[in-house]
């Protein structure tokens, strides 16, 4: 069931700052901790909670991701929300400007291919892209979150060069989601100047909304 969680726990306040790399390590080794079965569950509930989720409701095109690395998995919530007429779009390396992404459709079917990180992604096709602030909402993957709507990702630093215009620009942006297992939300994470900030979070437990 989608609720909002209260804003302080008490393993909150137990948690001892770390480096954005030592953070990283410890909750990537913890969600691939997780059995399949839990994955499962996890997906499950995330999906529940999508769809409830009120920064969703009027969305037709939605940037996604396919989970590796044990993040947790959105791929029932796309099969959910393509029976409402709801579009998905999976990022794409820019093969023409270096560190950003552009969306291609993502359409059953549709035949992917290995990035040079080893992460399936479609070709590249002119008739199926769609540029980042033409999406109406971006479900980003997150290695861990905060209560400020502070994004912890993989380091690449791709997301937040692609979505660096939300900051000038916020009316022209997409509602941007991170999603996670609830226990990769830690008390607060060291943010950088170049951190894109997040509109809301949704795990297999929680969403959490933040300040614009």
């Amino acid at each position: 069931m989608l609720t909002q969680p209260p804003l302080k726990t008490e393993s909150d306040t137990d948690q001892q700052p770390l480096s954005r790399r030592g953070l990283r390590q410890t909750l990537r080794r913890k969600r691939r901790s997780l059995t399949f079965d839990e994955q499962a569950r996890a997906s499950e509930n995330l999906a529940l909670n999508l769809l409830k989720h009120p920064d969703l409701h009027r969305a037709r095109h939605i940037g996604v991701y396919l989970a590796n690395d044990g993040e947790i998995d959105p791929a029932l919530y796309i099969q959910l929300a393509r029976q409402k007429g709801i579009h998905f779009y999976l990022p794409i390396l820019h093969p023409i400007y270096p560190g950003k992404l552009v969306f291609s459709r993502y359409s059953e079917g549709v035949q992917l291919q290995a990035n040079r990180f080893g992460i399936p992604e479609p070709p590249f096709p002119r008739s199926r892209r769609k540029p980042a602030w033409a999406l109406d909402a971006v479900l980003f993957p997150l290695v861990g979150f905060d209560e400020s709507g502070g994004r912890l990702g993989m380091g690449g630093g791709f997301y937040d060069r692609t979505f660096a215009f939300s900051r000038l620009r916020p009316a022209m942006a997409p509602k941007l989601i991170g999603l996670a297992h609830d226990f990769q939300k830690v008390a607060q994470l060291p943010i950088e100047p170049w951190d894109v900030p997040l509109h809301s979070v949704v795990t297999d437990q929680h969403y959490y909304r933040f300040k614009p």
